[in-house]
Order: C-alpha cells, then sequence, then structure tokens
C-alpha cells in the first residue's frame, strides 16, 4: 500500500492511481503495470468513486437508487493501456454488464452509483464553472478541514463560512488541468477540504494555498482564499 501523501500526489496529476494497489498488468501496453483510478464514464462525465478513509468508515451514507442510467460496457482494468481514451460505458473495475443508477435527491451529472459505491463527478466538458461541474446547492451538509497526514477531519467550517465559500467556491470558472501543471500552479503548500452531502457522501478537493488554485482546474479568488484562511487560523488556535 502506497503512503497516503504520494496516492493524493500522483492521483492528482493524473497518472491514473487509485487509492488501493490494484496493479492490472497487459502485455503489449508500454507500461509495465497501470493502477487505475476507480472510475467510470457515462452521458459524456467521468466520475470517481472516492474511498472512505479509515477515519469514516463508520459515518452513515444514505443511498436510496433511482432510475437506470446505463451499464458498464468496457472493463479498462483488464484491457486498455494507460493511454485509453474513455468513453461511455468505460468503467475501471466494474464488470461489463454493471448497471449503473441515478441516486434520487441529487443531479446524475453530480453522483451516481454502481455496485452500492457512490461515484462522483469528476470530469464534465460541458462545465465552465465550478457550480456547472457540482449542482449541489442546498445538498451540501458540511465542509471539513483533513490532516494531510492520514485524511481523517480535523476542522469543520462554520456555517456562515460554510455558505461564504460555496457561493464563491460555484461561480470560479474552470481552467485546463494540465496547463495549470505546466506552469506550476498545482505545487506548494496544499489543504485537504472534504465536502459532505446530505446524504453522508464526501470527496475531497486538493487545494493549493500558494496559488490559491484547486485540482479541478479552478482558480480562487481573494474571497475564497480569505474564507479558508480563517478557517485555518480556527483551526491553529
Amino acid at each position: 500500500m502506497k503512503s497516503f501523501e504520494n496516492i493524493i500526489f500522483i492521483s492528482v496529476f493524473a497518472l491514473l492511481l487509485s487509492s488501493c494497489s490494484n496493479f492490472s498488468s497487459l502485455k503489449g501496453c508500454p507500461d509495465a503495470e497501470i493502477e487505475w483510478v476507480d472510475m467510470l464514464m457515462i452521458d459524456d462525465i467521468k466520475y470517481e468513486h472516492h474511498f472512505p478513509e479509515p477515519a469514516n468508515e463508520n459515518f452513515p451514507i444514505s443511498i436510496d437508487k433511482g432510475k437506470e442510467l446505463g451499464k458498464v460496457t468496457y472493463k479498462m482494468a483488464d484491457s486498455a493501456c494507460s493511454n485509453h481514451k474513455m468513453q461511455n460505458g468505460d468503467a475501471a473495475y466494474l464488470r461489463e454488464g454493471t448497471i449503473i443508477y441515478e441516486i434520487k435527491g441529487y443531479p446524475t451529472s453530480l453522483i451516481v452509483a454502481a455496485n452500492d459505491a457512490v461515484y462522483v463527478a469528476n470530469t464534465n466538458k460541458k462545465a465552465k464553472t465550478v457550480g456547472e461541474l457540482y449542482l449541489m446547492d442546498k445538498l451540501v451538509k458540511n465542509i471539513y478541514i483533513e490532516s494531510t497526514e492520514d485524511g481523517k477531519r480535523i476542522h469543520t467550517f462554520s456555517q456562515s463560512s460554510k455558505d461564504q465559500f460555496l457561493a464563491t467556491f460555484y461561480e470560479l470558472k474552470l481552467e485546463d488541468v494540465q496547463s495549470l501543471i505546466d506552469v506550476g500552479k498545482l505545487e506548494g503548500t496544499r489543504i485537504f477540504l472534504e465536502i459532505e452531502l446530505n446524504n453522508g457522501v464526501s470527496f475531497r478537493q486538493l487545494y493549493w494555498s500558494d496559488s490559491n488554485t484547486f485540482h479541478i482546474g479552478a482558480i480562487g479568488n481573494d474571497k475564497i482564499k480569505e474564507v479558508i484562511n480563517y478557517e485555518e487560523s480556527n483551526l491553529k488556535k
């Protein structure tokens, strides 16, 4: 098992690594071994399953499946090289024929369910802002700061900070992630933020305070930096 820090670092740089050591070795691929993120693609949106950290295993998640959205048609871990371009119906580890469902009360562009696991939107080419990628107005229960050592929740945003953060976060424009990597935006001091939805599903946002940048390609403004700095300063008291 890789260290927590290395897992997060490699995953952000799109080298298709996951939180568990699930390697796939295929003949004919330029890679000796491939470790895929647990992801799927449907309706032109890529989703990732966020594994619960040990500290969060007992937090309840309530999933009410709705209508069927589609099925997995191709399991990448068995057949694809790392340069494979995902298409609708592709999944890293889900078996072909696995049904993908909506989750009642939540936009399918935000989260879907498959094999009793929740997958959160990660890439949507139609989304130009964070608010278009994460359609979660009134669906967020809490925002936490996590430890960069073990992923444990170490601080909860105040209600006021949560509201200010989300209002500003939704308006941020999405930039090309690779371009931000190339100019060094995803380097320096990192803060792990966790967004928890009302049904208990949560997902992490990596934030680089030096460049005021989120790993999804959003560059923050003065307001969002102020809110994060305020909550981080309360953590240190």
